[in-house]
């Protein structure tokens, strides 16, 4: 007579199932017996490094699309183990008792991964276990601002360019973002639609330029603004107009263009003869202005380096022309 006889095991986690048969009969004259062969079935406990996975490409930290499978087989009997894999989703990579198991291109929900051992030499002694990983939508994407800074050079004098260069750091990781500059004044020269502009401030001198960027793509107005002022236009000023007077008067015109010229140490003093085209010894517009030089030298004590005397055309009558001249200030323009 043949038995059989089945042995049902449970493990965690989820589930493991254990089925073992086996049956020997023998026989011998007259008598029949039977003598059942005990074999013990093999265990497995199955286990995940995770049980939860979000799958989000765009974040390198959610990225991760593998789960480790670990099967822990035991035969008591101490026969070979053979490992079969079965999954609902995904796609084992690997074999043995810790492949891994790719979930690539899954959808959010639920998937399960059942291994059979089985022990050799009999196939019909097996376990099974099933554990199970949970995927999670990729979350909303969190649009934030970039870090944005606006840096200039100061500008010596008005009609010179200046450029404005943002520094753009941070912001939702895997944007392309656009640049959008805006300016109070002047003119943008070179630079639109890039994080540098070239602004020529002609004409500006004395007012602020103000440049703000707006940098899009991140979902809402992200902007930064940077301000310089020009410097207002020096100009020379003319101090005295001498015409054909007496030495004494030429003196003590001289004398208050030498202490406006003490007043201000760092400018300049011109001085711009002009002929009456009528020639007369000693009073030639180059000797007029060696004399005026020397007295406000030798005699006022001006350092000579600040004293420029220039002559011009003859325009019908002797005219001297006294000019302070300020640091950054263009000369005065002689006629001609």
């Amino acid at each position: 007579m043949l038995i059989r006889k089945f042995s049902l095991m449970l493990f965690l986690p989820l589930a493991a199932l254990v089925v073992c048969t086996a049956a020997q009969a023998q026989s011998s004259g007259r008598n029949r017996r039977t003598n059942e062969t005990v074999r013990n079935p093999p265990t497995v406990s199955l286990a995940t490094d995770v049980k939860t996975l979000t799958l989000c490409p765009r974040d390198a930290t959610l990225a991760t699309t593998q789960v480790r499978l670990k099967a822990d087989a035991k035969s008591p009997d101490g026969n070979p183990l053979r490992y079969t894999w079965i999954v609902s989703g995904g796609r084992i990579v690997g074999d043995g008792a810790n492949p891994v198991w790719d979930l690539s291109g899954v959808a959010p929900g639920i998937y399960t991964a059942r291994v059979d051992v089985a022990t050799s030499p009999d196939p019909d002694c097996m376990a099974f276990a099933t554990t199970a990983v949970r995927i999670n939508e990729c979350p909303p994407l969190r649009e934030f601002c970039p870090n944005i800074s606006i840096n200039f050079q100061d500008v010596a004098a008005a009609g010179n360019l200046v450029t404005f260069t943002a520094n753009v750091t941070g912001g939702t990781p895997g944007v392309t973002p656009s640049h959008d500059w805006t300016i109070s004044a002047g003119r943008i020269v070179s630079g639109l639609g890039t994080t540098s502009i070239t602004v020529d401030t002609a004409g500006l001198g004395g007012q602020d330029i103000k440049a703000t960027l707006e940098v899009g793509g991140y979902g809402r107005i992200c902007s930064a603004s940077g301000m310089t002022q020009i410097p207002a236009n020096i100009r020379p000023k003319q101090f005295d107009l001498l015409g054909d007077i007496t030495r004494n008067d030429e003196k003590a015109r001289l004398d208050n263009f030498a202490i406006q010229l003490q007043n201000e140490p760092e400018a300049k003093g011109y001085v711009i003869i002009y002929g009456s085209g009528r020639a007369r010894r000693g009073n030639s517009p180059q000797e007029r202005a060696t004399r005026v030089r020397g007295y406000l030298v030798n005699t006022r004590g001006i350092d000579s380096s600040r004293i420029i005397t220039l002559t011009g055309s003859p325009q019908g009558a002797l005219q001297i022309e006294l000019w302070v001249v300020p640091v950054g200030a263009e000369p005065p323009t002689v006629r001609q």
